[in-house]
């Protein structure tokens, strides 16, 4: 029976949220013919009390050849993601415009898709599940199937509408309702070919200057500031744009001492997963307490969210910024809430502190380069804060308070994080409140 094959399989899955729990009902809640030898599955998945669909795409056809066991399921079926023959129909669909079922297939006005393309996944993926067709298109899969409009749709389908120049361009997209909503399933963006990504280009600058015998960062081979430079104009246009295509508001004094609040809260919350915290709990309440008493009002709009190298690519022109589904594992409501700007600004210096520190972890000579690292990351922090204000972006003197305030709230987020998942990076976001700025 399907239902008891995908139950063994699933929980293998990379993508599957409920690792290490029974699962204790599997159900198909819904089931779409796309092709011959191809169909669409919502799977739902109760574990405990929490309930969750995922979406599968099934190949049915036997897989004779066997050139997907990897991705067998048992009897006939095999997660037909891996098999280019089968998935031609996502684009087909989009292209025309289909509805077949529940399922809704759109496309962009005045989007035109080629559909002769073939797909290969890409498997670096933890959470999604991305086909690349030829060099042109990524369409992300979302496996886990979170009730709304995915945020990254919804951002990026309206900054195309406004022109705007930083986005991947969007082209389609297929949706379902769940729970009587509209439910991103998947989209279809422009695929950045020959660009590459901010996190792999801040690395090389920074091995370069672990390795060159010149002392200063500014001169070293592998100079970044001027791409910082850059990546802060280009974060401050997106900013602008979001703010034309979406509602924007402010917070008033009583707002910002709630959300202060929040933050003290999530501050105890990690101190009782990681004590050694503690330790740098005053100077983390001292910068809460700054901003409680300084920031009277805070202008708020919609932000990436989740802003960091990793998350923007360099093209041959510019910086295109790229995931704006906001923060992993959040409710869909607070990924989608108005939030200060700086929020992402804040994300983004702590990234060059993460590249500029992460590398010294398996160093031997980690002691002596640390100066070399404290040097990398405060030139490309004030090259992308000069970049950021020379493209329009919001840095007045409260903002100072402000953007430290966000700085160490997102350093105690990453010292959580890194305590469950990477404990040997955590020297790195313990550093930020050592760092006097």
């Amino acid at each position: 029976m399907l239902t008891e094959l995908l139950s063994g399989w699933i929980t293998h899955q990379r993508w599957f949220a409920g690792k290490g729990r029974p699962i204790d009902e599997l159900g198909v809640d819904s089931d779409v013919e796309l092709s011959p030898g191809l169909r669409h599955l919502i799977i739902s998945v109760r574990q405990a009390g929490d309930h969750d669909r995922y979406q599968l795409l099934l190949g049915t056809d036997g897989d004779a050849s066997g050139r997907y066991s990897h991705a067998r399921i048992g009897g006939d079926y095999y997660d037909a993601v891996y098999n280019p023959d089968l998935t031609g129909p996502l684009l087909t669909g989009m292209a025309e415009g289909r509805d077949l079922g529940p399922l809704r297939f759109r496309h962009l006005e005045g989007a035109s898709i080629d559909t002769s393309l073939r797909s290969l996944v890409l498997s670096a993926e933890q959470s999604n599940t991305s086909l690349v067709y030829g060099e042109t298109y990524i369409c992300k899969l979302f496996r886990r199937l979170i009730p709304g409009v995915n945020p990254e749709l919804e951002i990026v389908t309206a900054l195309a509408r406004h022109g705007a120049g930083h986005i991947a361009r969007p082209y389609g997209w297929i949706e379902t309702d769940l729970d009587g909503e509209t439910t991103t399933l998947a989209m279809t963006q422009e695929f950045l070919a020959t660009a590459n990504d901010g996190w792999s280009l801040a690395l090389a600058s920074v091995r370069d200057l672990y390795a060159s015998l010149d002392p200063s960062a500014e001169d070293a081979g592998g100079d970044f500031s001027a791409e910082a430079y850059r990546l802060g104009v280009a974060t401050a246009e997106v900013h602008r744009e979001l703010a034309v295509a979406f509602p924007t508001g402010v917070l008033e004094s009583q707002d910002v001492k709630q959300l202060v609040e929040d933050q003290r809260r999530r501050l105890a919350q990690a101190i009782t997963e990681v004590p050694a915290l503690a330790a740098h709990a005053r100077v983390v309440e001292d910068a809460y307490q700054r901003m409680a008493d300084v920031v009277s009002e805070m202008p708020v709009q919609r932000v990436h969210g989740d802003y960091h190298l990793g998350q923007v690519m360099r093209t041959t022109t510019d910086w295109v910024v790229l995931d704006f589904e906001g923060e992993p594992g959040q409710p869909l409501a607070e990924r989608r809430a108005l939030s200060s700007p700086l929020r992402d600004v804040a994300g983004m210096l702590r990234s060059f502190e993460y590249a500029a520190r992460h590398l010294l972890a398996d160093n031997p000579d980690a002691e002596a380069l640390r100066p070399r690292a404290a040097e990398w990351a405060a030139l490309n922090r004030a090259s992308f804060l000069d970049g950021y204000a020379a493209g329009g972006g919001r840095l007045h003197p409260q903002d100072t308070v402000l953007l430290r305030a966000l700085e160490l709230s997102k350093a105690v987020y990453e010292v959580a994080y890194e305590a469950r998942n990477r404990p040997t990076w955590l020297p790195v976001p313990m550093a930020a409140f050592e760092t006097d700025r």
